[in-house]
């Protein structure tokens, strides 16, 4: 077990003013997109925060996919309604 330890060196855990910095950091508009992909993809961050700027990349990709869709559907109706009028 205790070769288990200098296999597997302990990681710091990011703390929970860690995880404050973080969200109050994601809340100023394309600076948020920016640390999304810094954390995500280039960088040192820490594993855990690198596997959650993932998710929320993808969430937020999935989010602009699904608005541009429904736009462009609820446009298109308003549109012919409009056209025929």
């Amino acid at each position: 077990m205790n070769d288990d330890f200098q296999r597997y060196p302990k990681r710091p855990v990011m703390s929970v003013t860690d995880w404050l910095i973080t969200l109050l950091l994601l809340c100023i508009p394309i600076v948020s997109l920016v640390l999304l992909f810094v954390w995500g993809f280039g960088g040192d961050a820490p594993e855990e925060k690198r596997n959650w700027a993932r998710a929320q990349l993808i969430i937020v990709a999935a989010e602009t996919v699904l608005i541009l869709v429904l736009s462009l559907l609820f446009g298109s109706i308003l549109f012919s309604t409009f056209a025929y009028m």
